[in-house]
């Protein structure tokens, strides 16, 4: 069985979650899964202190004593995350913003691979577009495997014709968050995937050193001379573009 998880970042269960409970349902039409709520304003996650301890030393060195890593816990522990948010003053809500600070040092460490992420976003009237495309490149840079997620209207009252394009837009985005959620291989990197990885190695090779949490991450899992995060083929062309990246990068840096 699968089990996914959907972290909320809306104080209310209004709209947002009403349309996670849908998806849900929608999710659930073609296969058995077990799908836990996380309401963020349930937990006790304080305010990032911008101190950089959880880069350079590693996350457990944060002066923080909260629920992070009992968060952090359940996205290991589940094989797909949602995140799901109203707009707030054209962003994610509090809550949610504190989440992705809290959890910064996974973009110099990204761990999620394997893993199926997507989005639910409500608004009222715009802003939803550029926020679902936020989260999901955040998601990208955990190392989960993305999937286009779906931005709702839902202003109240909402009328019948907008419920149901909500509905639909609903069912699509969990058709192919399902279809992701139920693939047997982890595919191959995009090419800006691809320049992400060697860039992030060239500045830890050329910059750092094993005093710093980010270097001995990257020797012991092997990231200091593989293709890429986890095994996989790159072939021919990706292997060609991944030399000239790894050339780039450590030009880029060396340069006064």
């Amino acid at each position: 069985m699968k089990k996914v998880t959907a972290f909320l970042g809306t104080p209310r269960k209004q709209a947002t979650y009403k349309a996670v409970r849908e998806f849900e349902r929608y999710l659930k039409k073609d296969a058995e899964i077990e799908f836990e709520y996380v309401f963020l304003k349930d937990y006790r996650l304080e305010y990032c202190l911008g101190c950089k301890l959880c880069f350079e030393k590693g996350e457990e060195h944060c002066p923080l004593k909260d629920d992070r890593d009992l968060l952090l816990e359940k996205m290991t522990a589940s094989d797909g995350v949602i995140f799901a948010t109203p707009v707030y003053a054209f962003q994610v809500t509090a809550p949610m913003k504190n989440l992705l600070d809290r959890l910064a040092f996974i973009f110099h460490r990204p761990q999620f691979f394997g893993k199926s992420f997507t989005a639910i976003v409500s608004q009222g009237i715009l802003g939803g577009e550029k926020i679902e495309k936020y989260l999901r490149s955040m998601g990208e840079y955990y190392g989960f495997q993305v999937v286009k997620g779906c931005v709702l209207k839902a202003l109240e009252p909402t009328a019948a014709a907008v419920e149901a394009r909500n509905s639909l837009k609903l069912e699509k985005a969990a058709d192919r968050f399902h279809n992701d959620l139920m693939r047997t291989s982890i595919p191959a990197p995009s090419l800006f995937r691809l320049l992400s990885f060697r860039m992030a190695r060239s500045s830890i090779k050329e910059m750092l050193n094993p005093d710093y949490r980010d270097y001995r991450h990257y020797e012991e899992k092997g990231w200091l001379e593989s293709g890429y995060y986890y095994p996989v083929s790159l072939g021919l062309i990706k292997n060609i573009f991944g030399r000239l990246f790894d050339l780039l990068g450590t030009r880029m840096i060396k340069r006064p």
